[in-house]
C-alpha cells in the first residue's frame, strides 16, 4: 500500500531492555487477535469495535498490507502486546510515519510507549530527520502520548490512510527535538 524510500528498511528487527519488535507475519494473527481483544484498548479509537474478531481479521490483512507494521514483545515474558507501524504520509510519500499502534492496557502509562517509539525513531532518524504521526482528532489519549514524546501538532488534514479519506491530526517530531527529549529524560533524577 505504500512506497518506501529505498534507502529504508520498513520492517527491521529491533530490540532494547524492554521490547522486542519483529516483521509482523501471517502466523502472528492469533497472538496479536488476543493482544487486540480488551475493548478499552479501542474505547478512544474511531474504530471502537476492533477488539471482535471479525473486524479485527480485517484489521490485522491491512496491517499487512501496510508493508512496515512490526510485532511487539515484552522481552521479559515474550508475550505479544501490540504493534507498530512505519509508513508514508499520502500526501506528501517522502515523509516517514510511525502509526498503527496499540498496546494491550497493561503496557499503558508512558514507559512501554516510550521504549517503543525510541526503537522506532531511532531507526527512523537513520535516514530522515523527521517523524510523522497522524491520529484522529478524537483520539485524545493517543496524542497526548504523541506530545509527550516532543511532537507537535503541525496541521490537521484529510488523508486516506487506508479505509478511506477522514481527518487527522498530523504531529511532527524532527530528530533535533527527540534528541533534546532523551537527553532531558536522562538527567532527570
Amino acid at each position: 500500500m505504500f512506497q518506501f524510500p529505498h534507502d529504508f528498511d520498513p520492517q527491521p528487527s529491533l530490540a532494547n531492555d524492554v521490547l522486542e519488535l519483529a516483521p509482523l507475519a501471517h502466523t502472528d494473527i492469533d497472538a496479536l487477535a488476543v493482544a487486540a481483544s480488551d475493548p478499552a484498548i479501542w474505547a478512544g479509537h474511531p474504530a471502537r469495535n476492533r477488539h471482535q474478531r471479525d473486524v479485527f481479521d480485517g484489521y490485522f490483512t491491512a496491517l499487512l498490507d501496510v508493508g512496515g507494521t512490526l510485532l511487539v514483545r515484552d522481552r521479559a515474558t515474550d508475550a505479544v502486546i501490540g504493534c507498530s507501524a512505519y509508513y508514508t504520509d499520502p500526501s506528501a510519500p517522502s515523509r516517514l510515519s510511525i502509526g498503527y499502534t496499540f498496546l494491550t492496557c497493561a503496557y499503558w502509562g508512558g514507559a512501554t510507549n516510550y521504549a517503543l517509539k525510541s526503537l522506532m525513531l531511532g531507526h527512523l532518524y537513520q535516514h530522515h530527520s523527521e517523524a510523522w504521526f497522524h491520529i484522529a482528532p478524537q483520539n485524545i489519549r493517543s496524542q497526548t502520548a504523541t506530545m509527550k514524546l516532543g511532537a507537535v501538532l503541525a496541521h490537521d488534514a484529510d488523508l486516506d490512510l487506508g479505509g478511506g479519506h477522514q481527518p487527522w491530526r498530523c504531529y511532527c517530531l524532527s530528530r533535533e527535538s527527540w534528541t533534546h527529549k532523551v537527553s532531558s529524560r536522562g538527567t532527570k533524577t
